[in-house]
């Protein structure tokens, strides 16, 4: 497994993780057989970067990842996140919270569920609009000084944040969403990474599954399936984004690799300090995935993929109202 380097501190990572939220929210058909297989086979794979977050399935998903990876946590690197608080009673109602107060709270939930006594990567999931980047980051790397997280992360957050931020502590990685059809990082984002020398973790190269080719009607979408909310799956929206699936078809035909494989493969060419975390729950999609590792694209590949999908080409917003508020402005398209 090749591996790649996150941040000046020297965090190293195989050059692709696994994204495990979907394995217990989400997205529908929760299977944690096949997840906790699926989670096993990564590590036989060489995969070592695993991700997850507070929020997912409100607790369960790192409870998931910890019982199953604790026998082989010594050679793996544990993300996690914080930020998006959720109501066990209504699991459709949640409240963003970035305080200093929260993050020494939610540490402490997280590291239990996980079964561990420190966290690799810890993320704040999303700013809440009212609290100073300095304040929540000032109070994670207290956390860093008491020995409780190793490393320190922000998601979707702006070029100018990372810089007030970086003042306080040094960054290892943002995640943000970033594939062919979700390009506002290059609006400065990355740019703002490589100055400072920030890792990059793009979540849903995939575009939420949709540049696989799998999804043909927005009826293909089980009935709890979240992507039925998303603008970007719904109506003439579906219809016009599956044009540039059937342009990433054929050209992943050209190439002799599936679309997934096509896309995954444009994300990891954009640089050495992109560390994508494709998501599933199954051990087949798993293997398609890694498979991209092997698909190298010459300038004229990337110049056809550019061609078909330039910056900008999805129709519709990335999130649902309420959720697309939380991201910076350069990452509201």
């Amino acid at each position: 497994m090749e591996t790649r380097t996150l941040g000046k501190q020297g965090l190293k990572v195989s050059a692709m993780g696994l994204g495990c939220m979907g394995m217990s929210d989400f997205y529908a058909g929760r299977d944690d057989v096949e997840s906790e297989a699926t989670l096993l086979h990564a590590v036989e794979r060489g995969v070592t970067f695993f991700d997850t977050a507070d929020m997912y399935g409100a607790g369960r998903n790192e409870e998931l990842v910890g019982r199953v990876l604790g026998p082989h946590r010594a050679k793996l690197v544990l993300a996690t996140k914080f930020g998006i608080r959720r109501d066990p009673n209504n699991p459709n109602a949640r409240t963003i919270d970035a305080t200093p107060a929260y993050a020494k709270q939610a540490v402490e939930a997280s590291l239990k569920r996980l079964g561990v006594d420190v966290i690799d990567l810890y993320y704040l999931h999303r700013m809440d609009g009212k609290t100073p980047i300095e304040d929540t980051v000032g109070a994670m790397a207290d956390l860093v000084r008491e020995g409780k997280v190793r490393h320190l992360g922000l998601s979707e957050v702006d070029g100018d944040t990372l810089r007030r931020a970086s003042k306080v502590h040094p960054i290892a990685a943002l995640q943000s969403e970033y594939s062919l059809w979700s390009r506002d990082p290059e609006d400065g984002v990355l740019e703002a990474c490589r100055e400072l020398g920030i890792g990059f973790v793009p979540y849903s190269p995939l575009g939420r599954g949709f540049l696989t080719g799998q999804l043909k009607r927005f009826e293909d979408l089980e009935a709890d399936d979240y992507r039925r909310h998303s603008p970007r799956f719904q109506g003439e929206n579906f219809t016009r984004n599956l044009a540039l699936v059937g342009h990433v078809e054929r050209l992943a035909k050209e190439k002799g690799c599936s679309p997934a494989q096509l896309a995954l493969a444009w994300v990891m060419a954009r640089g050495q300090d992109l560390v994508p975390i494709p998501g599933t729950k199954r051990r087949k999609y798993l293997d398609e995935n890694l498979g991209a590792l092997d698909v190298k694209l010459t300038a004229k590949d990337l110049a056809d993929i550019e061609a078909v999908a330039p910056p900008g080409v999805a129709v519709g917003d990335r999130y649902p109202a309420a959720a697309q508020s939380t991201l910076p402005k350069s990452g509201k398209r």
